[in-house]
């Protein structure tokens, strides 16, 4: 039984060969439950991306595949929605804002979100 974990795929794309749109696909077949935020709208696996921030109750974790700069308007509102966690996948790695949540008691995981999936380490 895996538990679900609310997760925000911060980044969200509906082009095939992104891996956030891998994500998500892989998030919804693992069960879990998937909001997603990108810069288009549209819809994966039956996910609906919104194109600005929307309200966040009982996160468990915040994948992020945006560049550190993209991520800086981000900052509070993922602080305040206090998720047990932000994994930073490959090319997202950003020291200024895991020193912000380490402060905020929100645990930083450097990973692939695909690999923790596929191994399930997630």
């Amino acid at each position: 039984m895996i538990k679900n974990k609310k997760t925000l795929v911060l980044g969200a794309s509906t082009k095939p060969a992104r891996y956030a749109f891998m994500a998500i696909e892989k998030l919804v077949e693992k069960g879990h439950s998937v909001l997603a935020i990108g810069q288009n709208a549209g819809e994966v696996a039956g996910i609906k991306i919104q194109t600005k921030a929307i309200p966040l109750k009982n996160i468990d974790t915040v994948t992020l595949y945006l560049n550190p700069a993209r991520q800086r308007d981000y900052y509070n509102y993922i602080v305040e929605a206090q998720p047990k966690r932000v994994i930073f996948n490959p090319g997202t790695e950003n020291p200024e804002f895991y020193q912000l949540l380490k402060l905020n008691d929100i645990k930083v995981e450097i990973a692939c979100t695909l690999v923790l999936l596929s191994t399930n380490q997630y």
